[in-house]
């Protein structure tokens, strides 16, 4: 502020005039942006100064210029330059008349900043052109907001200015009119310009020789324009609280939106990268499954080789039972030869029936072994039987798993070859002891050893096929035709001790009528044994040699068996890892399936909720809308009325005035 003083100085010793001390002051030291120059007396110089000083001063609240008795010259320079930039202007008590009222015309024309004009104590409406223009200038203008008009001598014309300007002007709420000079028609003016001006909220009017009703007028619609101007205010609140509380709203569902599509974006990632994983480990799993898979391959065409091995044993065995078969017709062709020899010397056995009672009872004991033997042959049948039960139930039982069936199978096998062996090692135990008792006998009883031999041959051979075919049905595990098998060993073995019976019968008699002629074929029958044993002793070599074959294809087996055993367990716990791993990641995608579910039923509420605040707030909306629309109807209505209760007091202020003589008396001017 000091280089405005400094400013103003300047100005004024250009101008050739010394500056004014108050105006220094004033000019140094405003307070609160407000400068007051009111009843300083200032000169043209000071004037115009002030005029090209403060356009480039800083806005001021109010410039106060009241009682400085400014002339017509000295008021236009700062009104017209210099207060262009300022919110309150007081001219009150300068006398300002046509001049200054063109002057505050074009102020008011230009000004955009101005609220407040104070020009009480003047003369303003003493010259209808001047006050035109002032008129004139304050419609143009949008911006004031408070004027004060007071002691102004405006008359019912200039009155009438005033009114045609409210009427386009819609910034004015306050217009002090008081102490003029406006009378009846004037007042009728502003009463009518109140109908289509509604920011107007108050307008005084004491002093002017109004009538009372039309001041009542004037202050209805200046109450109508106050409650139309709180209705606006209002409902514009609720609007702008409305709009404040939909975009903080929007705001809150935008951030919501944006959060749940970011823990989306997170959620689908980190499912993508579980995808990828698990199809990685399905990958390999599937990589481990099909070497899993070759390896049973491998396997399966090694029990194919050792299977086509056992086919090929069978087949020795088979070939061994042919000559077996070739032995037994030989044997049968000597006994028949025996037999007729036999026939022959049954005069020369009388004197050994001694002998061959003996015989006879050794040949019983024999019986009594055979009949034990058939009997272990039975029990080891329904063992069987039972073993095949039992086979049954478990493989009803474990149809579903192959590998519990092939160790089922194996154990079977194994259990089958060690009976076998057993077997065999049985008649080898045997066929010692008859060579045993046929070398410990008598010499007259070898033709009957040699028979039984024989008989006991057969029975070897019988029972090394039966125990050949039983292994063979038990490895390829058919249920129905080892049922089937048994039931024909069964019955073939019943014909057969039946027939060995009949046979054994029929040899007790051939041997009492041949006791004569057993002499003469005890050196035939030596000879016959010492072939059989030679035959007995090949056939035992053979026999051993299909144990040790046996052994070692047991031996391959079990390792084979073991290696199976052990890769199939590795391959069960990888399966048991790797499908808990799988159930792991399935029961982690399915709690991110629920969190999703639960993400959008939480969004799906909170549109529903979003949607529901905003047709509520609608519904507000149209409602205040309709309260609007009804309020407006309704000022409109009143002033309808009043428009007509105003024409129809007009009217009558018209008829009375016609009839009064003052009335006549004008009209005759």
């Amino acid at each position: 502020m000091e280089q405005l003083g400094r400013e103003y100085a300047r100005l004024c010793a250009a101008a050739g005039a010394a500056p004014q001390e108050a105006v220094l002051r004033q000019l140094r030291g405003p307070v609160g942006g407000r400068l007051d120059l009111a009843a300083q007396s200032l000169s043209l110089p000071t004037c115009s100064a002030l005029g090209q000083l403060l356009p480039g001063a800083a806005p001021l609240a109010a410039l106060a210029l009241g009682d400085c008795g400014l002339s017509e010259e000295g008021a236009a320079g700062p009104l017209t330059l210099g207060l262009a930039d300022h919110l309150g202007l007081l001219f009150q008590g300068n006398n300002l008349r046509t001049m200054g009222a063109e002057a505050l015309g074009k102020l008011l024309r230009q000004n955009k900043s101005i609220r407040s004009l104070t020009l009480e104590w003047n003369s303003l409406g003493m010259w209808e052109e001047g006050f035109s223009f002032f008129c004139q200038g304050l419609r143009a203008n949008n911006f004031l907001q408070r004027l004060d008009l007071r002691n102004n001598q405006i008359n019912h014309q200039g009155a009438g200015e005033l009114a045609i300007a409210l009427t386009q002007n819609n910034s004015l709420q306050e217009l002090d009119l008081r102490w003029n000079n406006i009378g009846l028609l004037g007042g009728r003016a502003l009463l009518n310009c109140l109908h289509s001006n509604k920011t107007l909220k108050r307008l005084e009017l004491a002093g002017n020789n109004v009538p009372g009703d039309i001041l009542k007028a004037v202050e209805q619609a200046l109450n109508h324009n106050q409650d139309r101007e709180a209705i606006l205010s209002e409902a514009q609140n609720q609007v702008n609280i409305l709009s404040k509380e939909v975009l903080s709203l929007k705001d809150e569902k935008n951030k919501q939106f944006m959060d749940f599509v970011d823990t989306v974006d997170k959620q689908k990632e980190e499912r993508a990268r579980s995808e990828k994983m698990s199809v990685a480990r399905v990958s390999q799993l599937q990589e481990a499954l099909d070497e899993q898979y070759s390896i049973m391959n491998s396997l399966k065409t090694k029990l194919q080789m050792t299977e086509a091995a056992l086919a090929l044993s069978e087949q020795k065995v088979h070939t061994l039972g042919e000559l077996l078969s070739a032995v037994k017709q030989e044997q049968n062709s000597v006994a028949e030869c025996h037999f007729r020899e036999l026939q022959q010397q049954k005069q020369e056995g009388a004197d050994r029936e001694s002998k061959l009672l003996h015989d006879l009872s050794a040949a019983s004991e024999k019986n009594l072994l055979l009949r034990n033997q058939v009997d272990e042959l039975e029990r080891k049948c329904r063992v069987q039987q039972d073993q095949l039960f039992q086979v049954k139930q478990d493989l009803t039982n474990t149809t579903a798993e192959l590998k519990l069936r092939a160790v089922e199978a194996e154990e079977r096998l194994e259990m089958e070859k060690r009976r076998f062996k057993q077997s065999l090692e049985d008649m080898e135990s045997l066929r010692v002891k008859e060579v045993r008792s046929v070398t410990g006998s008598c010499s007259c009883l070898l033709v009957s050893v040699a028979v039984m031999q024989l008989l006991c041959l057969e029975r070897f051979s019988m029972f090394l096929w039966q125990e050949l075919s039983q292994v063979k049905a038990a490895a390829l595990a058919e249920r129905g035709r080892a049922e089937e098998e048994l039931i024909k060993v069964r019955s073939q073995a019943r014909l057969e001790e039946q027939q060995r019976l009949e046979h054994l019968e029929e040899k007790l008699r051939l041997m009492t009528e041949s006791r004569d002629e057993a002499q003469n074929c005890c050196l035939k029958q030596k000879e016959m044994v010492a072939e059989a044993q030679a035959k007995a002793k090949q056939l035992s070599l053979y026999a051993d040699g299909l144990k040790r074959r046996l052994e070692e294809l047991q031996q391959y087996v079990d390792r084979k068996e073991e290696e199976k055993v052990t890769e199939l367990n590795k391959v069960k716990v990888e399966l048991q890892e790797q499908i808990g791993h799988l159930e792991a990641e399935r029961t982690a995608q399915d709690g991110l399936r629920e969190k999703i579910a639960a993400l959008e039923r939480q969004l799906k509420a909170l549109s529903s909720n979003h949607r529901e605040t905003l047709l509520d707030k609608e519904g507000e909306i149209s409602l205040l809308l309709e309260k609007l629309r009804m309020k407006e109807a309704e000022i409109s209505r009143m002033r309808e009325e009043e428009a007509q209760r105003a024409s129809f007091l007009q009217n009558a202020i018209m008829a009375y005035v016609q009839g009064s003589p003052l009335g006549t008396h004008s009209s005759r001017k």
